[in-house]
């Protein structure tokens, strides 16, 4: 989901500057909520395991260029699932600077896009986790359902992002479309996967204990 340098420019560069502080805004909400919540040990414990983790995403494993970005497994469901919104959200925004900091600096001028572009779709499958998962249901018991209904929506969102950052930076031409829609096309592969991946996670989270390490959720109900 890296945007390719050069395809947003000049001032239009200043409108993802914008978003990138919305969202920092709003995840800064989301610390204060889980420092009350369990406390500022386990908010840190749970920031470094995300941040350690996004960056073995982006730079470890399999990545390849499609269209006007790149195709990663962010996992970003499993993070929220694991850890919390929270925690996920440092841990995107942190891997991801540290990552162009030390092995791709050529992205930093994109950091705001980018940042964007993976915490947006976190907000929204906290708010559709919120309002579609019961508060008698601990995350180790989501069904297929609920973990693909998350795992897409999160997907869904960083492919729009990609598309609007992409027509933002070089409008309606044919040749742009069709790039996005490779790219799209492209990411299906990580949709089809992540939902698996969270439900291997979570069975496996299902026989450990409780601990600081994750979120509250993960073993209890709200």
């Amino acid at each position: 989901m890296h945007i390719e340098p050069g395809i947003v420019t000049g001032a239009k560069i200043l409108f993802s500057y914008g978003t990138a502080a919305a969202a920092a805004t709003y995840s800064v909400k989301l610390i204060a909520e889980s420092l009350r919540e369990k406390g500022v040990l386990s908010l840190a414990a749970r920031a470094m395991i995300s941040t350690v983790s996004v960056f073995v995403f982006f730079q470890i494993m399999p990545h390849f260029s499609v269209g006007v970005s790149e195709v990663h497994f962010i996992l970003g469901s499993t993070l929220f699932l694991l850890l919390g919104a929270a925690p996920a959200a440092i841990g995107l925004a942190l891997g991801l600077l540290f990552q162009g900091m030390f092995f791709s600096p050529i992205d930093l001028p994109q950091y705001g896009m980018n940042m964007t572009t993976l915490l947006v779709p976190l907000f929204a499958i906290q708010a559709i986790a919120a309002r579609t998962i019961s508060a008698n249901t601990a995350y180790v018991d989501l069904s297929y359902k609920q973990a693909l209904m998350l795992s897409t929506t999160y997907q869904a969102g960083v492919v729009a992002w990609v598309a609007f950052w992409a027509i933002l930076g070089n409008g309606f031409a044919a040749a742009n479309l069709a790039s996005v829609a490779t790219f799209g096309i492209a990411y299906m592969s990580v949709i089809l996967l992540e939902p698996l991946v969270d439900l291997a996670v979570l069975a496996i989270a299902k026989n450990l204990k409780d601990s600081n390490l994750v979120t509250p959720r993960l073993h209890n109900a709200a």
